[in-house]
């Protein structure tokens, strides 16, 4: 029988061993972070100014109507917007052929699936989150209960996967309604898939973006100063807006600490 130490070099064979960065002192290790920060800091600026950009890409005007299955039945493009300004959608791979059907989607949409943000934020900011794939509404209405995973989600019944580039390969489109009228706005897909699941990463691809007051709009779109619209996911229809407090405490959390310890003296 092989000892544990043998054991061990055998696993280690052919292995190289893992060359970790240097063990350095707090200040050292501060000062290395502070010169990534920068990096870090010029990263989300761009993000920013990309974000920017892409609320200023040019429309393209869907003449063609679509129609989807859902589980209360047919539903146009339209529809899937549920009455919201801003629609995304998201191709799965779910259906015959694809690697562990029926059981299964396909592992790489069920991992992103696992990562949607609670939808009450998105639709907060008058934008709609909604999946789409080729199979059957029974199979999906099942796997979505199996998955605990609660995003609307559609069936294709013509060419709109075709249409919208994601007949191949997943991919998120964006579209804007004005009315009666829907347009494509924005299309991302491969690794640019790779971050999407929280709030943030969902309205920076919309052409409205997080609406609020430091962001870089159009002029004339819709904006809230930032953390205002901010509420728990079960408050949105009880409260628009949540507690003076909470966005007190955010904007300035020290003045909000002094405030609060000189009405707790007050009422002692």
């Amino acid at each position: 029988m092989a000892t544990s130490e043998g054991k061990d070099k055998e696993q280690l064979k052919g292995h190289i061993a893992m060359k970790t960065p240097p063990i350095v002192s707090e200040q050292e290790w501060e000062v290395a972070r502070q010169k990534l920060l920068v990096k870090e800091k010029a990263l989300t600026r761009s993000r920013d100014a990309l974000a920017a950009e892409r609320r200023r890409m040019p429309w393209m005007a869907v003449e063609k109507k679509y129609e989807f299955d859902g589980p209360k039945g047919k539903v146009s493009l339209l529809d899937l917007f549920e009455g919201r300004k801003q629609l995304i959608v998201y191709r799965a791979f779910f259906e015959a052929g694809v690697f562990g059907w029926p059981e299964h989607a396909c592992r790489g949409c069920s991992l992103g699936a696992d990562q949607v943000s609670h939808l009450a934020h998105l639709n907060a900011r008058d934008t709609t989150l909604a999946w789409a794939s080729r199979a059957p509404q029974a199979d999906i209405v099942r796997l979505k209960a199996q998955m605990g995973w609660e995003m609307p989600w559609y069936s294709m019944t013509d060419s709109f996967d075709k249409d919208f580039g994601v007949d191949e390969w997943h991919g998120h489109n964006v579209f804007f309604r004005d009315g009666d009228r829907v347009f494509r706005t924005y299309f991302i897909n491969s690794r640019g898939d790779e971050a999407m699941g929280t709030t943030w990463s969902y309205l920076d691809l919309t052409p409205l973006g997080r609406q609020e007051t430091w962001e870089d709009s159009p002029e004339g779109y819709p904006q809230d100063p930032p953390y205002k619209w901010w509420n728990w996911h079960d408050n949105y229809d009880k409260e628009a807006s949540p507690n003076p407090k909470w966005v007190d405490i955010i904007t300035d959390p020290e003045g909000a600490a002094v405030r609060r310890r000189e009405e707790e003296a007050k009422a002692s």
